[in-house]
């Protein structure tokens, strides 16, 4: 099969997604969400250590709406543009997708998928989790969470935080706290995007920490 499959959206949007599969049967299927750099290396970077460590993983392009085949890097141009094309976009269609991609993994697996994300990915997994209905939702630097921190979640939910990101300010991500004791937060002696190995922020400590306990949580819900 090929690693680019075509997703549906309920309002009949088709968009593209990277599939990563384990090389043994899977126990059970994940949607990860991009920064704003499209499905670019690192995300399917991403995606192939997950599908790793047993999970059908699915990445959707949510940039397709506005342009297809969107691979951007940390360079000031591809960061504005990135910054540009999701401003275009709306929420709720962009979530149509996260739901569409959710929909394919549930299926592929046959059991709900749960949804993990970087960044702008971040804020749209806590979204998923309070307004789809994934089986569990982990988000990293999501900065617009603070934002939905009213939002109940309906899912099991782990945040990743770092202590230096300058984009998220800590007294922020209380607010989200105080509003979902329930949810763990994680807080990591890191920058912003301290996951993504092709930046200057990537922690190797942090990132190698945040994924040993977002396996530990998936594994115990999906």
């Amino acid at each position: 099969m090929s690693p680019v499959v075509k997703l549906h959206a309920t309002d009949g949007h088709e968009l593209d997604a990277y599939v990563a599969q384990p090389d043994s049967k899977p126990w059970g299927g994940l949607v990860v969400l991009q920064e704003i750099f499209g499905v670019n290396r690192h995300i399917r970077a991403v995606a192939d250590r997950f599908a790793q460590e047993g999970f059908y993983t699915v990445a959707p392009a949510l940039f397709d709406r506005v342009e297809r085949n969107v691979e951007l890097t940390d360079s000031a141009d591809d960061r504005q543009k990135g910054i540009s094309i999701m401003q275009s976009l709306h929420l709720d269609d962009t979530l149509k997708d996260v739901d569409a991609a959710l929909r394919y993994a549930t299926n592929a697996v046959a059991k709900p998928a749960g949804v993990v994300g970087y960044c702008w990915g971040g804020t749209l997994a806590w979204l998923s989790a309070s307004r789809l209905a994934p089986a569990a939702a982990v988000g990293y630097y999501g900065g617009q969470i603070p934002q939905y921190a009213l939002e109940d979640p309906r899912a099991p939910v782990i945040l990743h935080f770092g202590k230096q990101d300058s984009h998220i300010p800590a007294v922020d991500v209380e607010k989200v706290k105080a509003a979902n004791p329930a949810v763990q937060i994680y807080w990591y002696d890191a920058g912003h995007a301290f996951n993504n190995d092709t930046r200057a922020s990537y922690n190797e400590k942090a990132a190698q920490e945040a994924m040993a306990r977002t396996v530990t949580f998936l594994n115990r819900h999906l």
